[in-house]
Parts: structure tokens; sequence; C-alpha cells
């Protein structure tokens, strides 16, 4: 899908924060890959990138069994930017010095430009001070030939290098991150001025490209699509009903562990405004009975996928055979499922079935998804014309309400959390701020508390809301509600939903990983 773009390579050594370079590099309109370090040497061969990004990471480059980036990178003659740990195994491969046991540098600091280099052009002048994001031990303490030190910080006496003859740049500090406000300035410079790469990676180019991807893929083959009721798969169904038409069938399983309406709305949009096939399918009961007793969070992702995929089956014979199954995976979908170093990019949670299909399935995957993030879903399915009130709306796990009911789920848990997650929404519409905040939601507690309520003592659930404020879920920040609205929103649950009596806050902040509560 990606024939005809310029690409970045991002080889990823285990940062926490390695997606958000893409999402930097994206936002240039510039197409990037990432890709753990273990296999970066075939990435590079087959993707024949224009430039190469190499990420943080928690190892040392002094470690018996440092990782470190395929030597072709070094020998391509195509630019490579190193960041933070990229910055240490650059130099040491390329004949520097690294040293531990100096004082560390983590969170804010200042830098002082040193020098002149195009990664700088037109964003930081030398003499002046810029803040940064640091979080190193180890440094660099002699540079390889042909670099020169081009800004330092107070423990990081090569806060950035350069060597411009070859077109290497690397920096200390995380430049990817917001808390270094011209970070991504520096990757644009990097991407478009010193790269030189073509900035065609728009949804309308994507929308044609996936389409014919899809047409090559399937053939004539049928498709079974798997709604959610999220964002995610509705685009993925539209997308692919542009591509093929009615060898496209969706099938909606109500699970029961849906928001309030939310059949309703999918129904309606799939049935009556795009006119495509659609098996509603009412499962509440076998998902309930399943579910009963299971605690564990990631058991109850596993389990949910796996009647999901007995269900599409079932659907897939009644329909006379399909030959593919149809996701809405997205990338962070794809990278967070796969443990790429061993290191903090571990199995978050498992997500959609993004190692494949059982091996009793025959059907084939299709996720014309699978390279996006979340923003851009939405930047296509507005391409693809869905109305603004879907594409718009708050993301929906596929597992739905099993994980914000933590502990057991039962129908009485279901039905008190889905009318309380409905009455805070409301509320948000009502204030205007639907569109302000990433995520809203409700979250039944494993708790009870005793309260009074009226002249009579209650023993009833506790509820917590959340809501966060993102760009792309990679990240999160808790919205900041006055009291005035959270007393209107407590008071109204408290008041409408009969066994909840007390309401919470939750005001946690998320570093990049999931933003739901398990």
């Amino acid at each position: 899908m990606t024939e005809g773009h310029d690409k970045v390579l991002i080889v990823d050594f285990g940062s926490q924060v390695t997606q958000l370079i893409a999402r930097r590099v994206r936002e240039e309109g510039v197409y990037c890959e990432i890709v753990p370090f273990q296999s970066a040497e075939r990435a590079f061969t087959d993707m024949k990138p224009k430039a190469v990004i190499l990420s943080g990471g928690p190892a040392s480059v002094l470690d018996v069994n440092a990782p470190f980036a395929p030597e072709a990178i070094f020998q391509a003659g195509i630019p490579v930017l190193g960041i933070c740990y990229g910055e240490q195994t650059m130099a040491k491969q390329l004949g520097g010095t690294v040293e531990g046991g100096h004082h560390r540098e983590f969170g804010r600091a200042d830098i002082e430009v040193t020098g002149d280099c195009r990664l700088f052009d037109g964003v930081w002048r030398r003499g002046e001070r810029y803040p940064v994001w640091m979080s190193h031990g180890d440094r660099v303490t002699a540079l390889p030939d042909g670099f020169s030190v081009v800004a330092t910080s107070e423990n990081a006496p090569v806060a950035a290098m350069a060597d411009e003859s070859r077109r290497f740049y690397a920096v200390q500090f995380h430049l990817e991150v917001v808390h270094t406000p011209d970070g991504a300035k520096l990757i644009r410079n990097f991407v478009r001025e010193i790269a030189g790469c073509k900035t065609d990676w728009t949804m309308k180019a994507f929308r044609q490209e996936a389409i014919e991807r899809i047409r090559a893929q399937v053939g004539t083959g049928r498709v079974i699509c798997g709604l959610s009721g999220g964002v995610d798969s509705a685009v993925a169904a539209v997308l692919i009903h542009e591509a093929i038409g009615d060898q496209l069938t969706c099938v909606f399983v109500d699970h029961g562990l849906l928001r309030q309406d939310e059949a309703k709305t999918v129904v309606s949009l799939f049935k009556d405004h795009y006119n495509i096939p659609l098996v509603h399918v009412d499962a509440e009961e076998i998902f309930l009975n399943e579910l009963a007793g299971i605690s564990d969070p990631e058991l109850k992702r596993k389990t949910i996928g796996r009647l999901f995929i007995d269900v599409f089956d079932r659907e897939a014979t009644a329909i006379g055979g399909a030959d593919f199954l149809a996701q809405g995976t997205l990338y962070p979908d794809v990278i967070e499922s796969v443990s790429f170093t061993g290191g903090p990019s571990v199995t978050i949670k498992s997500h959609h079935n993004v190692g494949g299909l059982p091996d009793r399935m025959k059907m084939k995957l299709v996720e014309p998804l699978r390279e996006l993030f979340k923003d851009e879903v939405r930047a296509l399915g507005r391409e693809l014309g869905l109305p603004d009130v879907f594409v718009g709306r708050h993301p929906f796990p596929g597992p739905g309400l099993a994980i914000r009911i933590p502990g057991a789920v039962s129908k009485e848990k279901c039905d008190m959390l889905r009318l309380a997650d409905a009455i805070y929404l409301d509320e948000i519409r009502k204030a205007g701020l639907y569109n302000e905040i990433w995520q809203a939601f409700a979250v039944l507690l494993p708790v009870k508390t005793v309260g009074v309520m009226g002249d009579g003592r209650t023993y009833d659930h506790v509820c917590a809301l959340r809501a966060v404020t993102s760009v792309d879920g990679m990240t999160a920040d808790f919205y900041p509600f006055d009291m005035a609205f959270l007393g209107r929103a407590a008071n109204r649950i408290i008041n409408e939903v009969r066994g909840i009596n007390r309401v919470v806050y939750d005001i946690t902040s998320k570093p990049p990983g999931t933003i739901e509560w398990e």
C-alpha cells in the first residue's frame, strides 16, 4: 500500500514513546514504520527507506548483549537520526565513546546550542538555551570521527551531535514528546529538509491505495466483517464495502456489553445510511454465561475474543461461507500486542486477533487500517463520508463494558454501568465538552460502601468516572472538570441508577499504553 511513497524506518529499541516518533513523522505527511531492532536489518532491506530514525530504549550500550542498529543503515548513504539510546548506539557503533556512572538526567532540562546544523535550521540558534525532555543515565563522552557537538546540557556534554557530510544527527533528549516544545519542528527538518521526503501520505491517497489493495487481496471472495460499535470497525467496513460492494457482509454481535442504544445506532447507520448487508446477532446470554465468575481482565478479553470468533464462524457458515474476516485493527493494536524487545515494549494487552486466526478457521484476515493511528482513522472516516456524529465518537473497546467492570461481570452490573455511563456522557454533551475530550466513560468498581439515601441506609456500588484528553490515544491526561460539573453528574447517577451510592473521579494521567481501566 505504500508503493511510490517515500518511507522512514524507525528502529525500536524499546522506548515507551517510540510510537510518538511515528506520529510526528506522519504529521508531516511522510509514511513511516516501526520495527524492533531484532528485525531491523531485514526491514531495512525490504523497505528501502529514504531515512532512518533510531529510537530511545532502556538498555545500556555498555551491556554485554546491548542492542545495536544494523551496520547497513550507516553504510547506505541515507540520513540517520538517533534519539537518546539511538544517539548512544550511533556514537559507539561509529567509533565514539559512551560512559556510565555519571549523574543521571531525567525530566525537564535546558540545552545550550553550541553549533550550527541543518537539524536546527530555522528552529534553534547558536548561543541560545532551549527546554527539552531528558531520560538517560549513560552519556556520550567522545565523538566518532566526522561529528561535532552542536548542543550541551548540564549533564550531557553531547546533548546533540552532527555529521553534516553523512547527514547523521543524534540528540540525547526526546524530541518526539510535547515536553520538548520544538521537537516536532526538528523532526520536520529531518524528514523534509534533510531527507527530502515527499509529503504525500494523505487520507485521500490512502483511501485509493487501500481500495486497490483490498480488491487485489479479496478477488471474488466473500468477506465477513465484525462490527463492535466503535469507529475502527465501522470505518473498516465502509472502506471494504466501497472496494468490493456486496461481497461484504457485516456481523454485529450484541454481546450485552455495549453502551446504551449501541445496537440501534449501528443498525441504523449500516442498514439505513449505507445499505450494507448486516447480520444482527443477539448473543448476550452466551457471552454473559461464559464470563460469569471471571475476574482477570486479560482472561475476559481472551474469552470475549474466542466467543466473537465462534459467532463469526457460525454466521459465515449461515450465509454460505466466507473467505475472509475483516477487522478494525489499528497500528497501536499491532505494536502493543507484540513484545518488541523484552523491555518496556512488552505486551500491554491483547488486541483483536493481530497474531492471526485459530487454525480451525479457514478465513484469512483483512485489516485495511493496520497501518493507521486512531486520529488517522477518524480522518479516513470523514474522507469516506461517515457522519461526524459517528466518526467523532469516543473510542469504545471491543470487549466493551467487561473491562470497565473490574472483577466478575453480570447482567445486573452491566445494566447499572450502562445507565451511569449514558448519564455521564449526556452531562458532558450538555456542557459542550464532548469534542474537547478524547474518551470519557464510567467504571463500576468492585467495592461497595455504606451510604444514606433519604432516611435509609444503603450498601451499594461505587462508580468511577474517567475523562482524558489525547491526540492519538497513546498518551493521555485527565480532563480538568470543574466541581460544579462533577457534582451534577454524580448527583444524577446516584439518583437515577439504582445500586450506586457513591461517585468518584479518576485524575490519573497515562504514559504511552492503554488509557482504558482494567
